[in-house]
């Protein structure tokens, strides 16, 4: 096995330039570098092409400023360019939970060059508050959908692409979800440290019940009908309609409070 770890970071935008540029910021603000920095525009305006251009940028950071046909499509051309082994997709106006997020997530690959993935804990705005959640990926949980794991908190070999091909582009959110069902057996390692900042109002947030529908769809292609999974997801569309009131707002806060966020 490559006993070099080269990490890639993986920034899709979308006229956006405000929370590219916390994103960028926030990569910068690394006390190890990343290898590269690829940011996939793909604007209808030039706002993000002509900042890149025109202002100094690391050497590391490279741009691909074209339309694309989707996130799916975004992230595999992200993929299909990168030049680094290991791979993290931050989206922009994500960003990392401080300076040495990079340095932690490497040094799990080289204590352990048999892993083909890990993850780590993150921190969400949630019920009007940040908290940080995750726990170790389980499969048999996969039924919960991206339950206590986002794919900004996911680092992963890039070789794991070419064992299991490129993101579903039939799929508009759950395309990540899908991926992580089918390197589900591939092995991990959890670090039960926080990694990534996650920018609230992502499209997984924004349209949370397409999302759903989709994670169902994905979960029974992969693994067949469940009734874990209807009941789970009844859970999930109370849970949601709830934290949309005063009342659910201040409940999640007494469960912040009992630290029982990952439940």
């Amino acid at each position: 096995m490559d006993i070099s770890l080269n990490l890639t970071v993986i920034t899709i935008c979308f006229d956006n330039l405000e929370e590219l540029l916390i994103t960028c910021r926030s990569v910068d603000d690394q006390s190890r570098k990343p290898f590269e920095h690829l940011v996939i525009d793909g604007s209808t305006d030039s706002a993000i092409r002509l900042y890149l251009e025109n202002n100094p940028q690391p050497s590391y950071r490279k741009w691909i400023s074209e339309r694309d046909k989707g996130i799916a499509d975004a992230f595999n051309k992200g993929v299909g360019n990168s030049r680094g082994n290991i791979l993290v997709m931050l989206n922009s106006g994500d960003g990392f939970f401080d300076a040495n997020s990079l340095n932690i997530a490497l040094n799990a690959f080289k204590d352990q060059p048999g892993i083909s993935w890990l993850h780590g804990k993150y921190k969400l705005s949630r019920g009007d508050q940040w908290v940080i959640i995750g726990k170790p990926f389980e499969k048999k949980k996969l039924y919960r959908g991206m339950r206590s794991i986002c794919h900004q908190s996911l680092f992963i070999r890039k070789s794991l692409h070419d064992k299991h091909g490129l993101y579903n582009t039939d799929e508009k959110i759950a395309m990540d979800y899908d991926f992580l069902c089918r390197i589900s057996d591939e092995p991990f390692v959890f670090l039960n440290t926080p990694l990534i900042r996650f920018a609230p109002g992502g499209i997984s947030s924004a349209n949370y019940l397409q999302s759903l529908r989709e994670s169902k769809k994905v979960y029974e292609r992969h693994f067949g009908k469940s009734f874990r999974l209807a009941l789970w997801q009844v859970r999930l569309r109370i849970l949601f309609r709830l934290l949309q009131s005063p009342a659910g707002n201040f409940l999640y806060k007494i469960k912040a409070g009992m630290k029982a966020e990952n439940l």
